[in-house]
């Protein structure tokens, strides 16, 4: 038993060596010289292992480093493709006009920097027949100041709904100006001149044209608003630019007489995109 228990503890090759001789005994210094030529075996499949790892570890790194190197060109040649084109199509947009035109350059410059920057006479001015117009005007008023200007007839127009219909009606086909009231005494002193009115029969009643007519708007700015019952501003703006032909007709705004009372955002809203507000 003992014998088998040290025979199964050999190394593989003292143990077929064993069974080939049988019972006859090995040398003990063949058995040393067997251990040492299975070590230096080892040792050297070992170190032919640690030679590939090694080498594979290269080959990996190098791969590595070649993938690097590849990204790196790759970026370099969009950032050139990238910034070359606009340097060579830019330049010349660049520098000539501003060697050729740079004194009216500033010149404009300075010229719409003073016209932003003075201050512009602001009026007001409406028509309104049951005051919805007028609550608008109101709201203008506040947000941009200025002054503030009713269009009047000498004639009042009948409280009656059907009546006052019919005679603005009438008015528009005879194209009739009716008298007014009320008279501007410096109109020349306004750059900004809102014209507010209710859309009858799809434009302006009749004394807005009135209104128009009587004063010279060359150069002024015209800002139209109205307010109605589904038609907008209707035709209006258009003839208002018959009217002034040497004015500046901004986007008008027009609101609904039974929204009037909460029309103040909308009313802000306008004013900003049209800059009169900020």
């Amino acid at each position: 038993m003992e014998k088998n228990a040290r025979a199964s503890t050999l190394p593989c090759p003292l143990r077929k060596l064993k069974q080939r001789s049988g019972n006859i005994p090995i040398p003990s210094s063949t058995i040393v010289n067997m251990r040492i030529n299975l070590w230096i075996k080892i040792k050297e499949e070992i170190h032919t292992m640690k030679k590939i790892s090694a080498l594979a570890l290269i080959i990996l790194m190098g791969l590595f480093l070649a993938a690097c190197g590849c990204t790196d060109s790759d970026t370099t040649k969009i950032d050139v493709n990238s910034t070359q084109p606009e340097t060579q199509n830019n330049s010349p947009n660049v520098t000539v006009p501003e060697e050729t035109n740079s004194p009216n350059t500033e010149t404009e410059s300075e010229n719409h920097t003073q016209t932003d920057s003075a201050p512009k006479k602001i009026l007001v001015a409406y028509f309104s027949h049951t005051g919805n117009t007028r609550v608008i005007a109101n709201q203008i008023h506040e947000k941009v100041g200025g002054d503030i200007f009713e269009i009047v007839t000498v004639n009042p127009y009948p409280t009656d709904y059907d009546s006052v219909v019919d005679q603005a009606k009438q008015e528009q086909e005879d194209n009739y100006r009716p008298q007014l009231k009320t008279k501007v005494e410096n109109m020349d002193s306004y750059d900004v001149v809102f014209i507010g009115y209710p859309n009858w029969w799809g434009t302006m009643p009749m004394p807005v044209f009135t209104f128009l007519e009587e004063y010279d708007f060359s150069g002024k700015t015209i800002i139209p608003f109205c307010t109605h019952e589904g038609s907008g501003l209707g035709r209006s703006v258009e003839d208002i630019t018959e009217l002034c032909p040497q004015s500046t007709i901004l986007d008008g705004l027009a609101i609904r007489g039974s929204s009037v009372k909460t029309a103040q955002d909308d009313v802000s809203e306008w004013l900003r995109e049209i800059r009169m507000t900020e």
